[in-house]
């Protein structure tokens, strides 16, 4: 198979689909649609214009900024003039985090956008090998500084002087250069480049299309950081490869601006598919479920027996209708509510959303069956970002999607199980999970202790647990994090994630939550709770939330939603009983980036939540802490 460098790539479908739009952006007031062929021609103009500044090939260039059409091109010209990207997250807010990066990457250059540049001003003193600061808005400009009209201005002359020298350095790129430095999220001090090199990206792209699909003419709404490399290939690059086209949300000058265009994005460019992560989809949820509670009590009842008629019809996808003589009476009933119910729900999404790709590796079995019982599945995938990142993905179509599971693993791919001794286990057994292919990194930038534990024999130890499927071995379940094992008195260990998504996806109380066990006689669990639904939820019954009456009926209703995994239950069996918790810890303050307790991209960081809720912890293992009524659960409501 060939190895195309990512210039390879795009100069391909620049020219097979040359005219076509593949860029959508929101300026001023109006979606602006750009083409294959501009898009690659942007890129050759900026890649012109860093080799004018003097970028060598194999030198690095920072570059922060909201996802926009700017983005793109800057990536791409840094690529083209044989330059490296470090794309850093635009909602890093210490100093640290972004000195940490642009030093450690040695990055010659750094680009941002003007809703970023008051981070970069206040730390550049302090990025001593940075020699220019590329802005992309046309605004005042400071020492060092330069508007990058002014670089494309300046690589249209480069071009006319110096005929065939871009062409050549493009040219002079291989698919075994590298393409980026990706940092890991930091949730620690300090973080890990990621290596990721040209090859890395178009393998894994073409590994890819073994899992999933879209149609030529399929607009994709990316409402994820450009900077990680999830929207790179399961976006950009993908859709690139397909025919498609992206939008990407309008920014703002916070990331709570963003959020708030998301709505408004998907109405006017009406997507045929969305990224997404969790966090994001279970936010859709709850508001789909809000607007259906304002219709009334008729409606909201309407509504919950058409979506458990349509969960039950489903199952788990793989097996939907089975056995069709005891649900065919179910696909009726379907069918009618959807018209009725469903659909209006999906004009809210512009009308023609297929599915969402989600990223994470966690069994959200509950929002998957949530969202395609409404006609907008949300396909489960895993990868991280030291494979480029998809290892696997569910998608649309008999055989191609098990709720549950993280979908079927990518071709070509090699992948095995392993024990704590590194050995190879059977299908159905949980253990370690090792992928070996062109995606695997080629390492962490000025690591090498850490590329040599991580990458053994050409093996990469992703550090997550798993199991691959005994009835069709081409799935994998991904069940959470070595790191994040819960350990109990007796020293047996537990992987938590899957029933901390269960009752976050499952419960209209419970926003997330965080199960803690470190060799203690019984496990606790933080609560986030959603008071506003807990407060109309006792209104109903005829109290005041702020009463102490009403504040113990909110904390029943927690108790309750934890009860159902109990036996006798509603969802008795989906967890083992030993593991689930005997008291509860009614959260002060939601799970936010701003307090450290999710990272970048919307994961919680389990250590930090640790910290924050250690005095808490400690107290309910105490007898009067164990009390669902204590005083201190009290207080948080």
């Amino acid at each position: 198979m060939e190895r195309l460098t990512i210039i390879d790539f795009v100069q391909k479908y620049a020219r097979m689909y040359s005219d076509k739009t593949f860029l959508r952006e929101k300026v001023g007031g109006e979606w602006v649609e750009t083409s294959y062929s501009t898009t690659n021609r942007e890129g050759i103009i900026l890649g012109a214009g860093f080799m004018a500044l003097g970028l060598k090939k194999g030198e690095k260039v920072s570059l922060i900024s909201e996802g926009r059409n700017m983005w793109i091109f800057s990536e791409l010209g840094i690529l083209y003039a044989g330059g490296v990207n470090v794309p850093l997250s635009f909602k890093l807010e210490s100093d640290h985090d972004l000195t940490f990066r642009i030093n450690h990457s040695d990055s010659r250059f750094l680009i941002a956008s003007e809703s970023q540049i008051d981070k970069v001003r206040r730390v550049i003193d302090q990025c001593p090998q940075v020699e220019k600061v590329i802005v992309l808005d046309d605004i005042p400009l400071q020492d060092n500084e330069m508007f990058v009209g002014d670089l494309r201005r300046m690589g249209e002359e480069f071009i006319q002087s110096n005929p065939g020298a871009i062409e050549r350095r493009m040219s002079e790129v291989g698919p075994d250069d590298y393409a980026n430095i990706s940092y890991t999220s930091g949730t620690t001090a300090d973080p890990k480049g990621i290596l990721l090199t040209h090859r890395n990206y178009t393998a894994n792209v073409e590994q890819c299309h073994s899992v999933i699909g879209v149609q030529e003419g399929a607009v994709m709404l990316i409402i994820l950081p450009l900077d990680h490399c999830f929207a790179h290939v399961a976006g950009f690059y993908f859709m690139m490869s397909s025919g498609g086209s992206i939008a990407t949300v309008p920014g703002g000058k916070s990331a709570v601006t963003m959020l708030k265009n998301i709505p408004v994005a998907i109405k006017e460019t009406r997507p045929h598919v969305m990224l997404s992560v969790p966090a994001i989809s279970r936010n859709f949820r709850k508001n789909i479920e809000s607007g259906i509670r304002k219709k009334g009590p008729r409606v909201e009842k309407l509504y919950n027996f058409a979506l458990d008629n349509a969960i039950k019809y489903n199952r788990e996808y793989y097996n939907m209708g089975r056995p069709f003589i005891c649900l065919w009476w179910r696909g009726i009933l379907k069918s009618i509510f959807d018209r009725l119910i469903f659909k209006s729900i999906r004009e809210n999404f512009g009308g023609r959303m297929q599915f969402f790709v989600g990223g994470g590796a966690l069994l959200d079995i509950e929002l998957q069956r949530y969202f395609f019982a409404i006609g907008m599945p949300i396909f489960q995938g895993y990868g991280l970002s030291e494979a480029t990142p998809v290892i696997c993905s569910n998608a649309c179509g008999k055989g191609k999607a098990r709720f549950g599971s993280s979908g079927r693993t990518v071709v070509p791919m090699d992948i095995k199980i392993c024990d704590e001794d590194g050995k190879q286990i059977s299908d159905g057994e949980t253990g370690e999970i090792v992928i070996r292919g062109e995606n695997v990194m080629a390492g962490y930038w000025k690591n090498p202790e850490a590329t040599e534990k991580t990458i053994v024999d050409g093996w990469l130890h992703t550090g997550d647990r798993g199991y691959i499927c005994k009835e069709n071995p081409r799935f994998l379940y991904v069940t959470g994090r070595f790191k994040s094992l819960l350990i109990s008195s007796d020293g047996e260990k537990y992987s938590p994630e899957g029933f901390e998504d269960s009752l976050a996806d499952g419960s209209k109380y419970i926003d997330s939550s965080v199960l803690y066990n470190n060799q203690s006689p019984y496990t606790v669990v933080v609560v986030v709770p959603n008071k506003q639904a807990l407060y109309d939820a006792v209104r109903k019954m005829n109290l005041v939330p702020e009463a102490e009456s009403g504040r113990k009926a909110m904390l029943d209703l927690l108790q309750k939603e934890i009860d159902a995994y109990r036996p006798g239950a509603s969802k008795a069996g989906m967890f083992p009983e030993k593991w689930l918790p005997a008291a509860i810890v009614v959260a002060d303050e939601p799970f936010t980036e701003q307090n450290g307790m999710l990272n970048t991209t919307a994961k919680m960081v389990r250590r930090k939540v640790e910290a924050h809720y250690a005095e808490r912890i400690a107290y309910a293992m105490t007898p009067e802490g164990k009390l669902l009524y204590n005083p201190e659960n009290m207080r948080s409501l």
